[in-house]
């Protein structure tokens, strides 16, 4: 008889994504007996696509293995002692649980009385616990946590017994400079799984209680030192141990103990699958309940195939059961638009006319090629700026040092060269075109990086300058990194403009083509899959109806993608040929050059389809927001004053300031869009929640009667005709639009007065202008007062502009010489970054004279700015990591 795979990964406990489908509870391999890796094999479905890329796995090896490093337990073990407010310990231990229940039961022993009688605090790696309620199974598999911290547990200043602090190593990346809090919880359930398996052994030294909180070792950086973040776990414990019990009362129901092939297939087809196309795809048995749903003879299956809500099934089957009932109006378009593009084969336009500034002089195409062994890592990057003469070169990089610091200055210092050219020849704004949202994200992550190391430099240069020694935050000898060139600065001024905007939608220094391109066609197939570029350009591309799997399935197969990301096969040879020493380096170059192509040629295809969309009139409204608010960040990165701040270091009242500016942003982004965007339009008229939009139906033209679906806009309110059977209303020549400084008008608009007259079916509606419509067309309409009070003409409205984001920036007025002759008056305008930095080198000084910040300090004192100044940590290029477990998947390391 096999084992009991009880494990400890995501799968095991309630932070997996798949916790909530009852195939993949019934599929546990605390039941089965085998990994579902093993399980698919099984069912004649592999998994080929939710595996770890080799270099991901050597990047989690590498920080398991610096978290066990003797050069960062102490600095490890001391802050998360501090930051659980745990009386500081006498002296610090490393020690091994030798990968055994026995060793880990002896070396807690061993750290209990450490801890009891001298004051130690052990840091214990190799830990194996029996799994939570199998302690008696002798065939159950084991938790096996990261490590274990044990301290004093000191009460009335006496020291009772020891804590015992369970924790994890999980190397999870920071993406402009934060971690995901998801990825943080799903790390600290897992913490949990290990603290109440704790709880419950009964070897557990007497007096050794399992503390309350949990430890979890993140990368500090993008060089993966290792830091520890804290975490109450009560509630993640309580949410194990239901987990848990389910799985165990499963176990026992099932009687699946030596199951054949066959009994395994026949359980497995008779648990239904709680399919999601957008989650489902890192679970190994994807490909076999996908399979199921294909093989089905219901018509309605492709639905749940393609991810449609159940509550939305229903009114969507005549769509798909040749019945041809058409779904309820309250049906979202969209939805209603990716039902038919999947039955027909043909992708859906929206209607919506341009509005972005892709293909225009100033925009700058960036493609990447990521690295999956580094945060910032990348392989190699292709520039290409677009100046109208439709002959531009392309430029291409491929780096054998992917994480390296030089790597990263002389990216930014080719993007920024480009932007240079963009402003001196007067094609802005600036707009960096990119295939999908995690290329802009790592461009931001490195601009982050490079600035925070920059603003290192300049306090270091004021320490030299006045004689001082040049220390890192924790009192250590610094060594001097290389200054930003003129053009990084620009590069990384312009992409962290994009971090400090991110929240306002209607700013795109940096463009994603992929959610362009999703706004004016909707593609057949899972909404997930529209995620990619390269499967919204077949369907934008296509002459005959499509297959809407075929499409998907050569999509998935592909050797490359269209972002930032590799695939898992590309990543593989990717990594194995730029191995140092050990690879080929012409292969890896030439790798990496067919990934950039591909990634080219992805992106110019996407341009060309979109060129084929109606621009639309509020395109210029568009770049004037975006083009203004490039005027303040001119400012910043001509004064060099505040064009390097990161978002995190940005002055808590600029914070709070942005609250106002964010709704003005919403409302303003929310009146655009629907005013263009016939589909936005009439799915936000829907939504019961919606107070100012209405979905309305003619019913009679003389005179003008409207039955309007919401009970608000009735008798008296003044309401607006956005949308009708021929189109946008702000699209129509008729109608006219001025670009004020504070706002936008729209002239020669249909709007009126509701009236309930008594005299037919509906209200009566009396607009200026004649909207020339039928009985039967429906149509959007929105309340006046949403736009702001109405004009006295009867036919104008205007969307307001949010105000410019001038906070802690230099005014028009600042000059170079502005804060020099009065710096009380200019302090938080246009203070250059040298002087601020010196200033608060000269702080820092202080500080540590005054032993504010001396290393020995309790509780430690922790950096919360995390700068990238460390790469002596880099281990990834060089380890071995061994083979990558058979059960694990991407579920595991994310």
């Amino acid at each position: 008889m096999g084992s009991l795979i009880a494990g400890g990964g995501s799968g095991a406990v309630a932070s997996s994504a798949h916790a909530g489908c009852p195939r993949f509870r019934a599929t546990d391999p605390l039941i089965t007996g085998r990994t579902r890796r093993a399980l698919a094999t099984t069912l004649e479905a592999p998994d080929i696509g939710g595996g770890i890329p080799v270099a991901r796995w050597v990047r989690a090896m590498a920080f398991e293995r610096l978290v066990h490093d003797q050069a960062f337990v102490s600095e490890l073990l001391t802050r998360a002692v501090g930051l659980l407010e745990l009386d500081r310990p006498e002296r610090v231990r490393v020690r091994s649980g030798h990968d055994s229940v026995a060793g880990t039961a002896s070396e807690l022993a061993g750290a209990h009385l450490k801890a009891r009688h001298a004051g130690e605090a052990t840091m214990l790696f190799g830990l194996r616990v029996p799994f939570l309620e199998l302690e008696g199974e002798e065939r159950a598999t084991d938790v096996r946590p990261d490590f274990a911290i044990v301290a004093p547990r000191v009460v009335e200043e006496k020291v009772v017994g020891s804590w015992l602090v369970v924790g994890d190593a999980k190397d999870y990346e920071r993406v402009r400079a934060r971690i995901d809090d998801g990825r943080m919880l799903k790390g600290f359930l897992q913490v949990a799984l290990g603290a109440e398996s704790a709880a419950s052994w009964d070897q557990r030294p007497d007096g050794m209680e399992v503390h309350r909180y949990g430890v979890l070792a993140v990368p500090r950086n993008a060089y993966l030192r290792p830091e520890a973040t804290v975490e109450d776990l009560a509630d993640h414990r309580r949410e194990v141990r239901v987990r848990v019990r389910e799985r165990i009362a499963a176990l026992h129901e099932a009687r699946l103990e030596a199951a054949t092939d066959d009994e395994l297939r026949e359980h497995v087809a008779h648990v239904e699958a709680t399919f999601d196309p957008a989650t489902c795809p890192t679970c190994s048995l994807f490909r076999y309940c996908r399979g199921v749903l294909r093989a089905s003879e219901d018509p309605a299956a492709v639905l749940t195939e393609i991810g449609v809500r159940p509550a939305e099934r229903a009114a969507l089957r005549g769509l798909v059961g040749g019945t041809g009932v058409a779904p309820p109006a309250s049906t979202p378009q969209s939805l209603v638009a990716q039902v038919v593009a999947t039955a027909s084969g043909e992708g859906q336009p929206t209607g919506r006319r341009r509005i972005d500034p892709i293909g225009l002089p100033g925009s700058i195409h960036v493609a990447l090629v990521k690295s999956d062994a580094a945060a910032l890592g990348v392989h190699g990057v292709a520039v290409q700026r677009l100046d109208g003469s439709g002959a531009e070169p392309w430029q291409h990089r491929v780096y054998d040092r992917t994480n390296a610091t030089e790597t990263r200055h002389d990216l930014m210092t080719l993007l920024g060269r480009e932007i240079r050219e963009v402003l001196e020849l007067g094609h802005g704004p600036v707009h960096l075109v990119v295939p999908d949202k995690p290329t802009a994200d790592l461009l931001v992550s490195m601009a982050d990086s490079l600035a925070g190391v920059e603003l290192s430099r300049l306090r270091w240069q004021r320490d030299l300058d006045e004689g001082r020694e040049i220390l890192t935050f924790d009192g250590e000898p610094a060594t001097m990194p290389m200054a930003l060139g003129e053009d990084a600065r620009i590069a990384v001024s312009l992409l962290l403009e994009e971090d400090r905007a991110r929240a306002f939608n209607l700013r795109q220094p940096v463009v994603d083509a992929r959610a362009v391109l999703a706004t004016h066609l909707v593609a057949g197939g899972p909404a997930y899959d529209a995620g990619r570029l390269d499967l919204l350009v077949a369907w934008a591309e296509a002459t005959e109806p499509l297959d809407h799997r075929a499409v998907a399935d050569d999509i998935a197969d592909r050797r490359h993608t269209p972002g930032a990301r590799l695939s898992n096969a590309a990543s593989d040879e990717i990594h194995e040929a730029g191995r140092p020493e050990k690879g080929d380096p012409v292969a890896y170059e030439r790798m990496v050059t067919e990934a950039l192509e591909y990634r080219i040629d992805i992106l110019l295809r996407a341009v060309a389809a979109m060129e084929r969309f109606p621009r639309s009139r509020l395109r210029d409204a568009h770049r004037a927001l975006e083009s203004d608010a490039q005027v303040v960040w001119g400012r910043r990165l001509a004064l060099q004053a505040s064009d390097l701040v990161r978002f995190s270091r940005t002055y808590r009242y600029w914070r709070n300031a942005q609250v106002d500016m964010l709704d003005a942003d919403r409302k303003c982004r929310d009146q655009l869009a629907t005013l263009v965007d016939g589909q936005v339009a009439r799915d936000r008229a829907a939504v019961a929640g919606v107070r100012e939009l209405a979905l309305a139906t003619v019913t009679a033209t003389a005179p003008l009667r409207l039955d309007v679906g919401s009970r608000r806009l009735g008798d008296g309110v003044r309401v607006a005709l956005l949308h009708s059977p021929s189109g946008a209303t702000v699209e129509q020549p008729t109608v006219t639009l001025t670009v004020q400084a504070t706002s936008f008008k729209l002239g020669q608009v249909p709007l009126g007065p509701l009236t309930d007259d008594g005299q037919g079916p509906g209200l009566l509606w009396e607009p200026l202008v004649d909207p020339a419509l039928s009985v039967g067309d429906v149509v959007v309409v929105a309340e006046i007062e949403w736009f702001g009070n109405p004009y006295k003409s009867g036919h104008e409205l205007a969307v307001t502009r949010p105000g410019l984001d001038g906070l802690a920036a230099p005014k028009a007025t600042c000059t170079p010489t502005s804060y020099a002759a009065d710096p009380e008056t200019h302090q938080w305008c246009c203070r250059p970054h040298a002087v601020a930095e010196a200033e608060w080198s000269d702080e820092i000084a202080a500080r540590r004279a005054r032993g504010e910040l001396n290393p020995e300090v309790w509780p430690p004192v922790v950096d919360e700015e995390r700068f990238d100044l460390d790469e002596s940590t880099d281990q990834t290029a060089t380890m071995d990591p061994g083979p990558i477990p058979d059960g694990l998947t991407m579920d595991d390391v994310e």
